[in-house]
């Protein structure tokens, strides 16, 4: 079993840790402020990242048993991205019918709960977790595909939604 060594300087692991934080402080502080929603573009992230994924795995194809697993990561991810979606909070202004989103903390603490788990699940061999080696590229790999999955539904989602309460505030 190959463990990365932890460097003996305190520095290399605060170094990340106080970058993760200074990027949440600042998702944070933009959380709070209403943004425009455009449902007509919430279609170009997903399929950049599915051009991305596509030539990643084309480029380098996954082993059999990869796909297996990064294909159960997809569906992990998309059950989780409909719920990220579900959290933002959406809304259309009544009178000129423009739609809003606003970040919520469950969102938030969500993506923070699932970069904590990653840093763990990277850090279980350096720990000395016994069991715990993974293949860098099929960890990547499956890291990808929950990433399609998540970013693809939680869109989805929210296209869905403000579609319906778009027809709602037409409607009213």
């Amino acid at each position: 079993m190959h463990a990365q060594p932890i460097h003996p300087n305190p520095l290399y692991q605060l170094i990340p840790i106080a970058i993760i934080l200074v990027v949440l402080a600042l998702r944070f502080r933009r959380l709070t402020r209403e943004r425009p929603l455009r449902i007509e573009r919430l279609w170009i992230v997903p399929a950049l990242y599915l051009a991305i994924t596509a030539f990643t795995f084309w480029n380098i194809p996954p082993a059999p048993m990869t796909w297996a697993i990064a294909t159960a990561a997809l569906l992990a991810g998309a059950a989780l991205g409909w719920q990220r979606g579900r959290m933002m909070q959406i809304t259309v202004n009544p009178e000129t019918h423009e739609i809003s989103q606003r970040g919520s903390l469950a969102a938030m603490a969500f993506i923070l709960a699932l970069v904590l788990i990653r840093s763990l699940a990277r850090n279980a061999d350096a720990l000395g977790i016994p069991g715990m080696h993974f293949d860098v590229m099929a960890m990547t790999d499956v890291l990808i595909a929950f990433a399609l999955g998540m970013l693809t539904l939680q869109r989805v989602e929210m296209f869905l939604r403000a579609r319906r309460l778009l027809g709602q505030a037409r409607a009213a």
